[in-house]
Order: structure tokens, then sequence, then C-alpha cells
């Protein structure tokens, strides 16, 4: 170790070395935080002492359930690795894996040498060094860039607040969101004193604590879940007021515990100091909420929360978020995690339209339905996956049939031995004289005594008797040194195995400690259990694992039992009693004439659902545009459905094409966006065409995806080895950090959330069974995911790889011609959007007098917001936040 750094900062520098010393831990568990403010001391440190929370942290990965080795990306990531095919949830009595990981992606190498450089500053502060220029030059940065990510919040506050639809509610909410903004400035500003007293109180000796915010500070756990939260809210109240109550209290549950001082020192998961802060703009709503819920809803049209249940949101979403993180482990955020439970919830109590519901029966009840009857089956067959073949109980070879008499009484392999000393067993035996040494004996006289090694030669019987009662004389009892040489005949020359000098006793090969007094890894308990099987046992088993999860997630599709299966509650909730499998077939086929005539020759019209065709010339509004006209008109809607059906699969089926033949040729980021501009060809015109089936087709494959990685990290055959096999190629550094495969679940969750949102802001149409899937106007912002995921990041990642130069000034792996490519990217979108949606003539559902010079410079607004997100944020996953952030700049300035 050089002489200049002293061990703190030797053990800091290793954790970035490329040596394999960082294998040789002696604890099972991970690093500590480093980079958190914490102070220990002998008395009792838990009054009033921030918690820290190592399962949301972003800055340490905690231990997760995952079979791969992503969990120890924290400090083995500078080591290189095989490639590994295969992921999965890892048991939770394991210890930490000792396997390298693959190379992270340079954010995550960023993120490292932030953490690094601030331990390193922390020891410096400790022992009063002062601070090197690097250091306050970075520091510098970090404030420039959080400041920056601060003031683009701040101005999309201030855009929603300006919108003239949302003043109003405004007006009529501000004492709840006073009290909101309130609370949390005032648990925001009382923090660093609490800091500062508790380290006043409880250190030794008592002293005033110097605090400093360290370069590795992330606002986006405190800011992005509550902010994004009401400012998304805002706008869906324009439509159903009811809505905003609900998530104010979600977004105070939505602050980081760390905010909130302990009143008890017995964590079960819920504070319930924080329990009462959320509750608090209840205690100044309770006497006008119904009341003011009647008065602005007339019609009743609304889907409001009881106050029995927005006083239980708290609970539910801590818990909530307990449940995530166990299935997710590292592979999300906190911010991700936050803003992933209150969209849950949010969708469990106020989805009102036929989309929402649908999605909320996959999610929630066929979600639940597979965690409970399949979770320990799951985490069977992971453990099984991952004991190695060698590992199994080898099957004994067929042996002849013997006499079991016979060779009880007169063993074939000890006469052999006795009549032509041959070997009893696979070691050698040169003569009937030779014995065995020491250790190998089990007797008293194999314990030979600790002290120094003798030589062994060849000694008499006096010698050795000598030895035998000077041994006893020294106090060892009931112990002899045995005699190496036998008791041979009076006057017999003693007999030797060998005439080279060696050591009474070798010592015995640990089975718990390397030659080198490291402790072995040893496997779990979980994984131990299954040693005893053979492998073709263990086929069978995973096998029968296999089936009954099948078993189970077909059940919970099509069980025929309230609140259980999928199937009962879609038909119950969003179909109006009709069945779903029929309703379906009447949705897509229809406008069929033969398939009409078959259903009305079989007296099918109770279970398939025929939409009604419209005569030529009636119903039809003069304020329809060209392409409605047409789809009602000519194709029929049901017809029209089939179209883009048939065009989604062409498209799909062209991309994977073309991934396949750039596999060999470009690298895989670029083969990556090919995804992204699959997603922009396909939703980019059709979501204006049928909006409403664009939600359905985005809901269904959601739920494909999510059931196709539970079976791929499950490890169960027969479908998880294609699965790891075609998702290898195309994952990242954030793949690699827990067991799910985020980026193609983010990438569709990116383009639909903007949808999904405006579906809920829209009002709705339709008639028959058919009532609530229809939407009189159109908005250019519900194609905001599309162009932002698809177009945006895109042409951010292509154009900043190959030519970007010039970086931000806080560093990274953002370049400014990549933003400035990403905001063009977006502009031209949404460009194309609006003269998409004038050239359909679909009603636009915001004032169409925006000039086009006008338009645009709100489109420049909205791109220019969304690129200066994407190169700030570090604290959340750009594929999700970028878009609802776009899609509420958009909303907020009628686009």
């Amino acid at each position: 170790m050089p002489e200049h750094l002293d061990l703190s900062e030797h053990e800091a520098l290793r954790l970035l070395s490329r040596s394999p010393h960082p294998y040789h831990h002696q604890k099972s568990e991970l690093l500590e935080p480093l980079d958190r403010l914490a102070y220990r001391s002998s008395g009792t440190d838990h009054l009033d002492a921030p918690p820290a929370q190592p399962s949301t942290s972003r800055e340490v990965t905690p231990s997760s359930d995952s079979g791969t080795e992503a969990d120890d990306e924290h400090f083995l990531k500078g080591l290189p690795a095989p490639r590994r095919l295969r992921k999965g949830l890892r048991g939770r009595n394991e210890i930490l894996s000792g396997t390298s990981t693959p190379i992270p992606s340079p954010a995550l190498l960023e993120e490292e040498g932030r953490k690094l450089s601030y331990n390193l500053k922390k020891d410096a502060h400790l022992d009063k060094r002062p601070q090197s220029p690097a250091d306050r030059v970075r520091r510098r940065k970090e404030i420039v860039r959080r400041s920056t990510e601060l003031l683009i919040i701040g101005f999309l506050g201030l855009v929603v607040f300006s919108n003239n639809h949302v003043q109003p509610i405004l007006h009529r909410w501000k004492r709840e969101l006073y009290i909101w903004m309130g609370v949390s400035a005032l648990l925001v500003l009382l923090y660093p004193l609490r800091l500062v007293m508790w380290a006043y109180f409880y250190r030794t000796p008592p002293r005033i604590t110097s605090l400093s915010i360290p370069p590795s500070f992330d606002p986006a756990p405190l800011v992005y879940p509550p902010v994004i939260t009401v400012l998304v809210s805002l706008l869906l109240a324009v439509d159903n007021e009811a809505v905003l109550l609900p998530n104010i209290i979600l977004a105070m549950c939505s602050l980081p515990p760390v905010l909130i001082p302990n009143v008890s020192s017995i964590d079960a998961g819920c504070d319930s100091l924080h329990w009462v802060l959320s509750c608090a703009p209840l205690l100044l709503r309770e006497a006008s909420w119904e009341s003011n819920v009647i008065q602005t809803n007339p019609e009743g049209t609304w889907v409001a929360v009881s106050l029995e249940t927005i006083t239980i949101l708290y609970p539910l979403h801590r818990n909530l978020c307990s449940v995530l993180h166990s299935l997710t482990t590292t592979s999300l955020l906190t911010a991700e995690l936050q803003l992933l439970s209150i969209s849950l919830i949010d969708l469990l109590f106020l989805s009102s339209s036929p989309q929402a519901v649908i999605l909320k029966s996959i999610l929630w009840v066929g979600g639940l339905d597979i965690l409970v009857s399949c979770h320990q089956v799951i985490r069977w067959g992971i453990s099984l996956a991952r004991v190695p073949k060698w590992r199994f109980k080898r099957t004994s070879p067929p042996s002849k049939p013997s006499s079991a008499i016979f060779s009880s009484v007169m063993p074939w392999r000890r006469v052999r031995h006795d009549l032509f000393h041959a070997p009893v067993d696979s070691s050698s035996c040169s003569s009937c004289e030779a014995f065995d040494d020491a250790e190998d004996s089990d007797g008293l006289g194999s314990m030979s005594p600790r002290g120094p090694k003798r030589v062994r030669t060849a000694f008499d019987r006096g010698d050795t008797c000598g030895v035998e009662e000077k041994s006893v004389s020294m106090g060892i009892p009931s112990q002899k040194i045995s005699s190496t040489v036998p008791d041979g005949k009076p006057g017999s020359t003693p007999l030797r195995r060998h005439t080279l000098p060696g050591v009474d006793s070798t010592p015995r090969k640990s089975h718990t400690h390397t030659p080198s007094g490291r402790r072995k890894r040893t496997a779990s308990h979980s994984v131990r259990a299954f040693f005893s099987l053979t492998q073709e046992q263990a086929i069978y088993r995973k096998w029968i694992y296999a089936a009954y999860v099948y078993v189970c997630i077909m059940g919970a599709i099509f069980l025929p039992l309230p609140y259980i299966g999928v199937k009962e509650v879609v038909a119950d909730e969003a179909l109006h009693g009709h069945e779903p499998v029929g309703w379906a077939l009447g949705y897509l086929f229809g406008d069929l004439p033969r398939f009409r005539l078959e259903v009305v020759s079989h007296n099918l019209e109770r279970w398939i659902c025929l939409p009604i065709r419209p005569l030529d010339g009636l119903g039809q509004s003069s304020s329809m545009g060209w392409v409605d006209r047409l789809r009602q008109s000519h194709f029929g809607e049901a017809n029209t459905r089939l179209v883009l059906s048939a065009y989604f699969l062409l498209v799909v089926g062209i991309g994977l094409t073309i991934v396949f033949r750039l596999s060999p040729i470009y690298e895989v980021d670029t083969r990556r966006k090919v995804f992204h501009f699959m997603m922009v060809a396909m939703f980019l015109p059709s979501t204006y065409i049928d909006p409403t089936f664009a939600a359905l087709a985005l809901s269904i494959v959601l739920a494909v995806f999510l059931l196709l990685d539970l079976l791929r990290a499950s490890q169960l055959p027969p479908l998880s080895k294609p699965l790891a096999s075609f998702l290898a190629p195309y994952v990242d550094g954030r793949d690699l950090r827990g067991p799910v495969v985020i980026s193609h679940i983010f990438l569709l969750i990116g383009c639909a959330i903007p949808l999904w949102l405006s579906l809920g802001s829209l009002p709705r149409t339709g008639t028959g069974c058919l009532e609530g899937w229809e939407l009189p106007t159109r908005e250019v912002s519900m194609v905001s995911g599309v162009v932002c995921v698809g177009l945006g990041d895109a042409a951010a990642s292509l154009i900043g790889r190959r030519y970007g130069q010039r970086k931000w000034l806080w560093g990274g792996g953002k370049s400014l011609e990549g933003s400035v490519a990403f905001a063009f990217a977006v502009f031209v979108g949404l460009v194309v959007a609006r003269l998409w949606l004038h050239v359909g003539g679909w009603p636009s559902a915001n004032d169409d007098s925006d000039t086009w010079v006008m338009a645009a410079q709100k489109m420049g607004v909205c791109a220019t917001t969304a690129s200066l997100t994407e190169a700030v944020l570090t604290g959340g996953n750009d594929n999700v936040i970028v878009p609802v952030v776009l899609w509420t700049c958009a909303k907020s300035l009628g686009v």
C-alpha cells in the first residue's frame, strides 16, 4: 500500500480496482453506504436519528433476491465478466455472491466516480484536511446541475398554474395545496437542523457539525414523485375534479421517510407521524368534501374516493412499495418505485373508462393472483436452476447381482487383498505390511497432539515407548502418539512404507476455509436443499414447477370467479356484463359480412356483440373529418381495427428483420434504437385514427411483456432460455442491476402513459356494447410519448454518440449535440402530429385559435424543456419521466 494513503483511502480506491482483490471480503454483507451522513455512538442512537433506508436508496443497491450478479455492481463493476444469458431471483437466505458482473454503462461508472470522490472528500473533511481544487470544481458543477433540474420543475409548475382551465381548480383547492407545500417545505428545512442537533447530543465529544450537500446528492426522490403527481392530477382534474385530493395525499405519502422525525423505535413499515401528516389536508376538508363533489359534479359521472379510503392511502402506499421492491429489487430507483406505486393506486381507485378498467384488471387482479399462487414455486424453480449440474447427486452405476449373504460373510475385495495384496479401493497397496497414515484412522490414536512436527524414520520398539511415556508425563490424558511401526515378532526388522522422511500428520483439507485463510463461499439453504436430487429428478421437478405456474396463469385469466379471474372482472366492470371473448370477436370481426351472417344464423348475438352499422349519410356529424367518415362509412370500425392490427404486425416483422440483419455489423445501441423507430411507425399515425384501440393494444402488450419477463426471470422451461437468449444482446447497464429487464418495458410504458393520461382527460361517447370506446376529439399531447421516446431519445443517442464533442458543464455521458438533436427531433415530431391532426380533420380538444407561428413557439418550449430534463435527469428512467414532463408541458400550453 502506498505510504501517502491511509487505510480508509486505500479501501475506497479498491472499489474501482480491476484486480481480483474485491472478491476477498471476509463479510457476506454489502458495503456500507459511505456517502450518507450517519453517526454512531455507544448509547441509544435511535432517538430522532435520521433513519437510513438501504432498501430504497439509489446510492447503494441492497442485497436482493435476484439470481443475477448485478446486485454486487456497486463494488464489482470494474471487473470484467463472461457473458451470462439467464437472470433470476436470489433466495432470501443466500449470502453475497462473489462472481463478477458485466461492465456497466458509462452513466453507472460516472455515478460510482461521484460516490468515490465524495467518500474521499468526507474522509478528508473528518481529518481536517483541505479539499482539492478538483473537488471544489466538481461540487460547483453538481450544484449547477441540480439547480437546473429544480428550475425545470419550477418552470413546469408555473406553466401548469398559468393554464386557464386549471386556475379555477387552484382557487377551489388552494387550502389543500398550501398544506402540502407548507408541510413539505417545513420538513426539508428542518432536516439539516435535526442532523446538527442529533450530532451534538449523541456524538462524543459533543460538537456542532458543519453540514454540506455532497456532490452525489440527487433530488429526484424528493422532487419528482410528489411534484409530478400533483401537476398531472391538476390537469386531469379539469375533467374529473375528484382525482385531486387523493393525489395530494399520495404526494405527501411519497416524501422521503428520512425527512420525517422518528417518534417510535418500532419499525412496522409505516411511520405514525408520516401517516398523520399525510392526512393533514383531510382535517380541513372533511366537512365539505362530499358536498363539494356533488356541487361540482351534478351528473354523478365522476369516480370519487371516500374519506375512509383516502385515510388508508399511506399504509397502502408503503406496503405496495415494499412488495414492488421485493419483486424488482435493484431494478428500480427510489423515484421510479414511488411513481409506480402512486400510479397503481390511482389506477385501482380512480379508473372509470373501459380501457383503464381493463388495465386495472390485468395488473391488480391477474398480478395478485399470480403473486399469491406462484411466488413460492417460482422461488423453488429459481433455486433449482442455480444449482450446477455437478452438484447434483450422481446415479450409481448398475452392479452385477451377487449373493448378499456371501458378500456379507466373505467380501471378495477383502479376500483378494488378503491373498494377493490387491487394493481394497482406489488407493494403492504395495504390501500387506503397508499401513495408513495417522490422519486416515478414526481412532483416538489418529489425534496427534498439537506441537512441533517430528520427522518419521525407522524406530525400534523402545524408542516409541519412551515417547509415549514422555507424553503421558506431560499431562496429556487418554491420548497417545501411535507408533508408525507395527508390533512385529521379536527379532524382526520393522517394515517401512517408504524411505523418505515425512511428517507424522498432514493437515486436513478444510471444508470452510481456503488455504490462504479466507472463508469459502457456501451455498444458501434454498439451493442446498436440492443437492440430494439427481439430474434427472431435477429436470423432472423443473417441469412440474413450470406446469404449475402455467396452470395458475391460465386460471388467473379465465377462472370464472368474482374478483379473482381477470375475465370475470373485465366483463362486470368494463364491458357492462358482456362476455370478453365474444365481445372481442365482435370488436375485431363485427363488420365482416360473412362473420355477421354466421353469428345471426347460429343465434350467437347474445354472446358476440355485433357493432351497429350506420346507414350511409345517417348518424354522421358535419364536423367529422374525412378519415372518420372513411372509417365508419366505407371500411367499418371493426375492419379498421383489423387493418391496424395487420399494420402493427407488418411493422414488427420488418423491424425484427432489420435488427437481425444489423446484429453482426452495428453496435448494440444502434440496434436498440430500431425498436424506438418501430414504436413511432406503429403509433404516431394510428393513435389519431382509433385512440382507444391503440390504448387497449398497449395495455395488452404491457401485460404480455410483464408475463414473459416473469417466465424469463423464473428460469422455468421451456420459455426462459429462449427469452433470455433473445434479450441478452440488447440489455444495458440498468438491466443488469436487478432481475427485471426494464428497457423494453419502460419503452412501452413511456409511449403509453401520455395516451392513457389523455384518454383520462377527454370526454367519451359510444353506443351499445361499445359505450365509452369512442372519442369525439383529439389532442397533440396524446402522442407526446411516442415522439419523445421514439424520436427524441433515438436521435439524441445516435447523434450524441457519433458527433457529440461538447459535454455539458456537469460532465457525464450527455453531450450538447445530443441534446440539440433531442429537442429538434421532438419539435419535428410535434409539428408532424399537429399537421396530421389538421389533415385528418379531427376536432381538437384545445382551442384551435393558435396560428402556426404561435403553435411552433409553444412546441419549441415543450421540446426544449424535455431536452433539458433528459440532460440533467439521473434519479429516474428518462423513458418514463421525460414523456410525462413533455405531456404536462404540451397539455398545459394547449399545443
